[in-house]
């Protein structure tokens, strides 16, 4: 038991020097990887890449892996689809141990914290600001890393994602992204006067008329309670977490501003303005798309599941009602719109050989610069494009121009992503940090359907909610 502790506290340890200013000595760290004098020597290279992907989205996978090796003809890409997101995470997470872990792989910023207890993740910064130059098949050169025209194409808030774990480092390129989008009953909104709020006071007004014209609806649905806990805290400034401990902890989100905006949601769930995934059992999508019983007339959820937020077409081929979509509510739209960056990142692990790691970079770095392969994988996902290019694809351009509130919803709320592209936010990541979304979301949740919400009940529960993150870790 004492052997295995002390492994423990030494991993532990590990952790704590690869962030920025550390009980390690307050030295920025350094990248783990070098990059090797000559680049990528053309060598036969097999790189494997583990993914959520399925039947719709592996198609699109495969045609650009050929396109990839008509480029690099001896880089042999291998894929799995391994399952669900945290599928993904525990399978590496067991590979890990054995040293047995894929060249890249679908993550999330608290899958890479948990890799990288075990320092498994490659860095990418001596690979992006490379400018070693490559020789492809065709007889073109390029150089190695990107150029500042590729970095400037990224969206700035999926971009910055890959450098969010506490030390300025580079750990993840954007793949495909998603966020939150407010969707609302188009004809609903016509046909009564009523204006999409762009403010959560407008909002609060819209639910009260909506109440007033429907009194047994529940005006709004809201998906995810940790992405609005979250997603408050951005657009009020206030403290959530740190990936580097403040006053020794990580978990700030306990404080008087944020105690007053889930006061403020409590008394818009007493008067029935609003429900949430958890308790309405389901996405709140059903009761957006419902026809009979009770109803809501507005939901914020996922970019990528508009069509699940589309009522099923009449007999005659004809839609219920139009679906609009707009960005989420913010608290400052001029100043400080912000919204929540999702979707699946990519990383790519150390390996004994560094012309694997090189070879998952110029893989890597294809698929994400390539703004025909994340139009192409956009249409077929329904998730966003990280390159702001691609609005100009013809092929998206002409997909996006095609968007309304019925056959081509998903492509209604591409563009409203795309135009919010200076909105996104991530937050930090660190081992714990997933804790605290669940432990947000939990809080809100619980808060929301307190009838008699005083102090002494709201300070125990954020308290619990602090004291569970810390046991956490």
């Amino acid at each position: 038991m004492k052997k295995i502790l002390i492994s423990v506290l030494l991993i532990l340890s590990l952790c704590m020097c690869m962030v920025g200013m550390t009980a390690c000595g307050g030295a920025k760290a350094q990248p783990n990887f070098e990059v090797p004098e000559g680049g990528y020597d053309g060598s036969a290279v097999t790189i494997t890449f583990y993914t959520t992907m399925g039947t719709n989205l592996t198609p699109v996978l495969e045609e650009y892996i050929v396109e990839f090796n008509k480029l690099y003809p001896n880089i042999t890409v291998v894929y799995e689809s391994v399952g669900g997101y945290d599928d993904v995470r525990d399978q590496i997470k067991t590979e890990i141990t054995v040293g047995n872990q894929p060249n890249i792989a679908y993550c999330y910023p608290d899958h890479v914290a948990l890799y990288n207890l075990a320092g498994a993740v490659a860095t990418l910064d001596n690979l992006i600001e490379s400018d070693i130059p490559v020789t492809l098949a065709d007889g073109t050169t390029e150089i190695l890393g990107l150029t500042e025209e590729q970095k400037n194409d990224f969206i700035k808030g999926f971009y910055d994602e890959g450098a969010q774990f506490g030390d300025g480092l580079m750990y993840t390129m954007p793949f495909s992204k998603s966020t939150e989008v407010l969707y609302y009953n188009k004809t609903f909104f016509e046909a009564n006067g009523l204006t999409v709020p762009t403010t959560w006071d407008e909002l609060e007004t819209v639910c009260a008329a909506i109440k007033t014209i429907d009194p047994n609806s529940i005006p709004l649905g809201y998906d995810s309670e940790a992405n609005w806990f979250i997603t408050m805290c951005e657009q009020l400034e206030t403290d959530y977490t740190s990936a580097t401990k403040v006053d020794g902890t990580n978990f700030l989100f306990d404080n008087d501003e944020n105690k007053e905006f889930v006061k403020r949601f409590n008394e818009w769930y007493q008067k029935g303005y609003l429900t949430t995934q958890t308790l309405y059992g389901s996405y709140t999508s059903g009761l957006f798309t419902a026809q009979t019983g009770t109803r809501s007339y507005m939901s914020i959820g996922s970019s990528a599941g508009a069509t699940h937020q589309r009522p099923a077409k009449n007999a005659d081929g004809s839609y219920p009602f139009e679906v609009g979509i707009a960005p989420i509510p913010q608290m400052d739209a001029v100043n400080n719109p912000k919204v929540i960056s999702q979707g699946p990142s990519v990383c790519i692990f150390k390996k004994d050989n560094p012309q694997e790691v090189v070879a998952s970079w110029l893989f890597v770095k294809f698929l994400t610069t390539s703004t025909e392969f994340q139009a192409d994988f956009s249409m077929a996902s329904g998730y966003v494009p990280v390159l702001k290019s691609v609005a100009n694809d013809p092929t998206y351009k002409d997909f996006t121009d095609k968007a309304d509130g019925g056959d081509y919803v998903a492509a209604l709320s591409a563009k409203v992503c795309l135009e919010q592209e200076s909105y996104y936010y991530t937050s930090p990541a660190f081992n714990g940090s997933s804790m605290a979304r669940d432990q947000v979301g939990a809080l809100l949740t619980k808060l929301l359907t307190e009838t008699a919400l005083t102090d002494d009940v709201m300070d125990r529960a954020f308290r619990d909610a602090i004291d569970e993150c810390e046991y956490s870790q």
